[in-house]
């Protein structure tokens, strides 16, 4: 009983961390943008972590652990209850050391954050209405689904060599990283953000030391991310787990410093912070699995990869205010990938296996997103007028401003 009650703990406290990570996101989001839309961005982080444990109480958690299912979809019933019914007793001795409710939480907190991914790469120009609309689909259906498939038990756990995805670079990052590079490419770049010959713009965000503040929460978060992934309080692993996590996310910092300073031939703080994310998104799939030495590799290839996963998105034309496609997408898959090189589990099996998970997710997430955004796109629309993009979201779609007594003479 007493083991059963410290890994309780412990997972509620990761719990809390992970719910953290929403102020974090919040953070980084609006300091990497303008100010006229902050409201706009905090009433979509507010409504995705709401509305995203309302939904995940209601159907996504029985979507994602259904019980005995066919690999693919499966559905316990509706609501906690369900489950808790057919069993035919309240049984807490759950999953091996921690509650059926503390499980439920802690995914819960996990769902919403795939959400908030596509929040930042579609702001400063999305309605809101077809926003919220994606996100009751996406992380009400799609999201559990796509999860059942590795952590509940579906086709790629029963692999050969089992897809394995530690706390979820592809689970989370990349099926959040999909959807917004789909929503990336339906919605078109913010006004400005490319010159008449397709040469990106800088549109400098409005409060760095926000963005700052958020990247730090966000690692601080992490901690619980990767940490309660080991699903136990487990003094080994659990340690061991946040040693990684901390390595690669410095890592990731460091190299995506160096490399565009010397890229750009200036100190870029904001390629420093979204190095730290990729590193930390890197790390993910396999924190329990590497050492420290595999962490650092890792971290630091991510790092690289920010920077020119950054280049590649302008280069194609995307506008994505807060880079959230090559840290979530790009370092998501490569984080994936390097479970298959680096640490306990590498070999060239758990390398095609883990492909596989990465191809299964690929096509699951941008036919699911497009579906969803090009119908919303084609019946309501999902962008905002030229005068509201310029004037800014929150005196249009809220009709008040974030900083009443402060004003910018903004383009």
């Amino acid at each position: 009983m007493e083991i059963l009650t410290v890994n309780n703990v412990w997972m509620m406290i990761c719990t809390g961390l992970v719910f953290f990570m929403h102020l974090g996101f919040s953070f980084l989001e609006i300091g990497l943008t303008r100010q006229k839309n902050t409201i706009n961005i905090l009433f979509k982080n507010i409504f995705i972590i709401t509305v995203g444990l309302l939904l995940y109480y209601l159907v996504g958690f029985n979507l994602m652990y259904p019980g005995e299912f066919n690999g693919f979809l499966g559905f316990a019933g509706f609501a906690l209850d369900a489950p808790l019914t057919t069993e035919g007793a309240l049984d807490l001795t759950y999953n091996e050391g921690y509650t059926y409710w503390t499980d439920f939480l802690f995914q819960g907190m996990f769902a919403a954050t795939a959400a908030t991914i596509v929040s930042g790469a579609v702001a400063e120009r999305i309605k809101i209405g077809p926003f919220m609309v994606f996100v009751l689909l996406y992380v009400g259906i799609v999201y559990p689904i796509a999860g059942s498939w590795k952590w509940g038990g579906g086709f790629l756990q029963t692999l050969e060599t089992p897809f394995y995805d530690f706390a979820g670079s592809t689970l989370v990052h990349s099926v959040g990283g999909w959807a917004a590079l789909v929503a990336v490419y339906l919605l078109g770049s913010r006004i400005g953000k490319f010159d008449e010959n397709g040469k990106p713009q800088a549109i400098p965000g409005h409060n760095v030391p926000l963005a700052t503040a958020g990247v730090l929460i966000l690692w601080l978060g992490w901690f619980g991310f990767n940490g309660g992934s080991v699903l136990s309080a487990d003094p080994s692993l659990t340690s061991l787990t946040l040693v990684t996590t901390s390595l690669a996310a410095a890592a990731g910092g460091v190299v995506a410093f160096l490399v565009s300073t010397l890229m750009y031939k200036n100190y870029d703080l904001t390629m420093f912070l979204n190095g730290i994310l990729g590193g930390l998104v890197g790390i993910t799939a396999g924190a329990d699995v590497m050492s420290p030495t595999d962490a650092i590799l890792i971290g630091g290839i991510a790092g690289a990869i920010i920077v020119f996963g950054v280049a590649l998105v302008d280069k194609l034309r995307l506008d994505d205010p807060v880079g959230a496609i090559a840290v979530h997408l790009i370092c998501g898959i490569w984080g994936t990938l390097a479970v298959g090189i680096f640490g306990s589990l590498a070999s060239g099996a758990q390398f095609v296996s883990q492909l596989i998970g990465v191809g299964a997710y690929a096509v699951f997430c941008i036919i699911t997103s497009f579906i969803i955004i090009f119908t919303l796109k084609k019946t309501v629309g999902i962008r905002v007028s030229e005068q509201e993009e310029v004037e800014g979201l929150d005196p249009h779609e809220h009709g008040m401003s974030a900083y009443p007594d402060f004003r910018l003479n903004e383009h």
